[in-house]
């Protein structure tokens, strides 16, 4: 058994959330080059370049990428032979949430309760934990802020599974089409297939924090998310909406057993500024 004091998660998650949005990952940034260069579209290849100069302002500088700091999405495997002291682990959670947004000057877009009495929060919290118990001795933390633009751009759908995986490409193009220029694109696509309507969700979510020039292991899976691709850039939305090829930098699917009648999908959409930050302790 290892202990992990519960003020040790505090400060790597301040860290976090402060680090994914000064900076974005290598793999993000590098798509956004990368498609800076296929871009048809001489609009669309000067808008990929102020995304580029300003991802870079904002690492040089050390400024939030973007002024909409997100919802404090955190993923956590906490590994079985981990015995955490000093506090309950979603204060300490919570009080990094805090900590990261007050101390590294983030906007804090949160509200206490969502439709009568939307008053802010003043810190960002509470954060959207999710936790996995895995083997091990250690904790792997993700810390993924999402925008609340892109955010509402997100769907699920209930399939039958005869409905089969034209009637998916369908749906996720048809969501692409809807979003147009509301999610700040070109996008990074998450899709969560199967488990159930709140776990497809999840898988989504989960999706986006998978580095961009990793494929899903199931081969048919990972040729499903470079047909995507093609299909998504081929719509013609492009950069900020504006017409071109470039509409997204890659669909990620994740995937989980499901019932034999159930065959549940969601779409969860980030915009440019694909912002994730991980840590092991």
């Amino acid at each position: 058994m290892r202990t992990i004091e519960a003020v040790q998660i505090t400060e790597a998650i301040a860290k976090l959330a402060v680090d994914a949005n000064y900076y974005l990952t290598s793999d993000v940034f590098d798509a956004l080059v990368s498609g800076q260069e296929k871009e048809e579209s001489p609009l669309g290849k000067d808008i990929l370049g102020q995304i580029i100069k300003n991802a870079c302002i904002a690492r040089d500088e050390e400024r939030p990428i973007c002024q909409d700091t997100g919802m404090s999405v955190i993923f956590m495997e906490i590994g079985q032979d981990v015995h955490i002291i000093g506090g309950n682990l979603e204060d300490a959670v919570n009080a990094g949430v805090a900590k990261g947004y007050t101390e590294g000057y983030l906007r804090k877009s949160i509200v206490g309760e969502p439709m009568f009495d939307r008053v802010n929060t003043k810190n960002n919290t509470p954060a959207m934990l999710h936790v996995s118990i895995v083997p091990g001795d250690k904790i792997k933390i993700v810390f993924a802020p999402k925008g609340g633009g892109s955010e509402n751009m997100s769907t699920l759908k209930m399939f039958k599974p005869s409905d089969g995986v034209e009637a998916v490409k369908k749906f996720v193009l048809d969501t692409i089409t809807a979003a147009g220029s509301n999610p700040c694109p070109p996008i990074v696509i998450g899709i969560g297939v199967g488990g159930t309507m709140e776990k497809a969700a999840i898988l989504s979510k989960k999706a986006l924090a998978r580095p961009l020039t990793v494929r899903n292991s199931h081969p048919d899976y990972a040729a499903l998310e470079q047909e995507l691709l093609v299909l998504v850039n081929n719509s013609g939305i492009g950069p900020q909406g504006l017409g071109g090829r470039v509409t997204a930098l890659a669909v990620n699917i994740e995937y989980y057993p499901t019932h034999i009648a159930c065959m549940p999908v969601a779409i969860n959409i980030n915009c440019h500024a694909t912002r994730h930050a991980e840590i092991e302790l």
